[in-house]
């Protein structure tokens, strides 16, 4: 099985008109993803390579049986957007979108759990999520991803999410669900939420967790997998050389007094049960040491 898509997924995508949208919205088709729709307001009723063009999400949900949008839109429109998705009736929206104001991300997940449940938000400033062989949406390179599990991963950071799948590929490690959730301080979707996603799914038999220095993300997973996680986990946690109050690449990588630094999550993880490696590579050593263990 895999988390939240699949290959029944139907995925709209906003932005589909500009020129990053249309490049992923038609690789992933090429995969197999479902891409049954874009939205333009100024351009509906055109298509684009045979994939209708609507006005709103709301119509391309109606017209084509849509549940899954795929945000490439300008960082001032996340928001809005965002709420079109979820109001138009999609369970799941990806938004790749990267400088979206923090005010923004902090008051669409908080609109979202208040008001909307039933609707999951990965990112923003995410490579998306994919199902190896089922369904892609975002921007991850599907090739480097080995298909029929038993590992599931997800990562804060989107290099890191491509070269752990390759590290596992190279292994003949298949993953069930790759989820990038993204850097930035308000993520729709948790460690914590991927977590308890892979532990209920019976395909997925161990995860890889790839975080950074800042915030207290890692930390709180730490706590679920102690208390919640039967299955082993395996983690890399990057920017161990990091020094206080400097922000390295995401808007949530930053070290404030003696906080969310790579030796406390490192720690937390490590006390928790999980396995951590201290590169990427020896993380994909430990999980091929994981998936060779009886009942791995």
């Amino acid at each position: 099985m895999s988390i939240w898509l699949d290959e029944n997924s139907r995925v709209v995508y906003q932005g589909l008109t500009g020129r990053a949208g249309r490049f992923h919205a038609l690789r992933n088709r090429a995969y197999g993803t479902q891409v049954v729709a874009g939205t333009n307001p100024s351009k509906a009723g055109t298509s684009v390579e045979g994939i209708p063009v609507y006005a709103t999400v709301g119509d391309a949900v109606e017209a084509t049986g849509a549940d899954v949008s795929c945000l490439f839109v300008p960082a001032p429109y996340v928001k809005g957007a965002v709420m079109e998705a979820v109001t138009g009736g999609v369970s799941l929206v990806v938004v790749i979108t990267e400088g979206v104001p923090a005010k923004d991300e902090a008051w669409l997940v908080a609109k979202l759990e208040r008001d909307h449940p039933e609707v999951r938000m990965i990112g923003p400033n995410c490579p998306g999520i994919i199902s190896p062989q089922k369904a892609n949406v975002g921007i991850t390179a599907p090739d480097i991803a080995r298909p029929g599990g038993p590992v599931g991963l997800v990562s804060r950071s989107g290099t890191l999410t491509y070269q752990a799948l390759y590290e596992l590929k190279q292994s003949d490690i298949g993953v069930t669900t790759c989820v990038g959730i993204g850097g930035d301080p308000f993520p729709g979707t948790s460690f914590k939420d991927c977590l308890a996603a892979f532990e209920a799914d019976p395909d997925t038999r161990a995860v890889m967790m790839i975080g950074e220095i800042g915030g207290s993300a890692e930390e709180e997973a730490a706590v679920f997998i102690a208390e919640h996680m039967t299955k082993p986990v395996v983690a890399y946690i990057a920017g161990i050389t990091a020094p206080p109050g400097k922000k390295m690449g995401h808007a949530g990588a930053i070290v404030s007094g003696g906080k969310g630094t790579a030796a406390a999550k490192i720690e937390a993880l490590s006390a928790a049960g999980v396995r951590v490696g201290e590169s990427p590579s020896e993380a994909g050593r430990l999980m091929v040491e994981v998936v060779s263990e009886p009942g791995g």
